[in-house]
């Protein structure tokens, strides 16, 4: 029977100082004061147009992402968490992360941002190095990040997500390795560390940097993965490494085929009808100039496309997401979350099984040591 899943809320900021040359996100430099009081409003009245998608369930975690979310005010967060909570129940121990940029022009804002409501904050980081941030176009040097965690953690913050990227252009293990243990030294709660990877509609897609070759990446994601290990992170996905306790909750539903309702210039969603049992996804107008202008009283006005997901393609949706994760989950989750059954794809789990890249176990959708390394071999399966 397919059950609701928990529900989540993702938020797009969609403005930048600089784009930077590897991002592929919707995101725009910023060209003169961004009209907060307007976007805020516009937000409200986009998810005033999802409300139907709710159906009774709290929010469990909030995601602000850009772009860059903290060249808002505090005071723009507290009127849009004033605005959200008037509308939709907040879980008791709601997860509300906000991605951070390390510049030093922000560090004023980090108490208030935590006295509006923010509790998790994920600094974009990438490098600890100078000559590799300039290589990838950010904006702060190696001090002004240090300094930036610093300032998080005096404030107040105990929930710190830092991203790290490798496979930079140029980068050496022993680089790589610099980078993850100044990351450790500064005892976030959790790491982000994912290879760079060369994005359409990008500089970098145009103009490609030279990157390492595989047998240094290689090299690279061993001894990284090993380093976090010991210093007491736990691998739970692919990119994703925690303290005990300290997973995110709102990546966590994603990669369980979880809900969530997307607002803001270029959000998606992922939204199941208890009613109709169908599933879809959807997308917002992407340029901020166009979803600012939105009809606000005119049903989905923010809305530029949606599509159900049909029958056959749940089995690799569900797929993509959960095995993901190193734990797996347990197997009753795909009718949950499909409303198929597993004998739908049982020659596919067979399969799985007998190449190694599915553990034998019935009960539990986990891929093996083997499945995670070749993780696209076990997907397309599921195709």
């Amino acid at each position: 029977m397919l059950k609701l899943p928990p529900l989540s809320l993702y938020i797009h900021v969609p403005w930048c100082v600089k784009k930077c040359p590897y991002c592929d996100f919707n995101s725009h430099r910023i060209t003169g004061d961004i009209p907060e009081d307007a976007y805020i409003k516009a937000l409200l009245h986009d998810i005033d147009n999802e409300l139907d998608s709710v159906q009774g369930r709290p929010i469990h975690s909030i995601f602000i992402g850009g772009g860059t979310p903290s060249l808002l005010t505090a005071n723009a967060y507290q009127q849009l968490f004033n605005g959200l909570q008037a509308r939709v129940r907040f879980s008791d121990d709601i997860e509300i992360t906000m991605e951070a940029n390390p510049g030093t022009y922000e560090h004023d804002r980090f108490q208030a941002y935590l006295e509006a409501g923010v509790n998790r904050l994920s600094l974009g980081v990438q490098s600890f190095q100078d000559e590799k941030l300039a290589a990838l176009g950010r904006i702060h040097c190696a001090d002004e990040a240090r300094q930036a965690i610093a300032a998080i953690t005096s404030h107040g913050f105990s929930n710190i997500n830092i991203d790290l990227m490798h496979g930079l252009p140029g980068q050496s293990p022993e680089d790589a390795l610099y980078d993850l243990k100044q990351a450790i030294d500064l005892k976030p709660a959790h790491i982000s560390w994912y290879q760079l990877t060369i994005e359409p509609n990008t500089v970098f897609y145009t103009k490609t940097p030279a990157l390492p070759p595989d047998d240094t990446l290689w090299d690279i994601q061993e001894a990284g993965q090993a380093l976090l290990a010991s210093a007491g992170f736990q691998q739970y996905e692919i990119s994703a490494y925690s303290q005990p306790g300290r997973r995110s909750k709102h990546n966590l539903n994603y990669w369980r085929f979880g809900d969530y309702i997307g607002i803001g210039a270029g959000a998606h969603g992922k939204l199941t009808h208890a009613s109709t049992g169908l599933i879809y996804r959807n997308w917002k107008t992407r340029m901020p100039a166009d979803y600012l202008a939105a009809d606000s009283y005119i049903s989905h006005a923010f809305e530029a496309g949606r599509r159900e997901l049909e029958a056959d393609e749940l089995p690799i949706e569900f797929m993509m997401n959960v095995l993901r994760l190193h734990e797996g989950v347990d197997a009753q989750l795909y009718g949950e979350r499909t409303g198929q059954t597993l004998s739908g794809i049982h020659q596919q789990l067979k399969l799985a099984r007998q190449k190694a890249l599915l553990e034998p176990s019935e009960s539990r959708l986990k891929p093996t040591p083997t499945g995670r390394l070749f993780l696209n071999d076990l997907l397309e399966l599921f195709a």
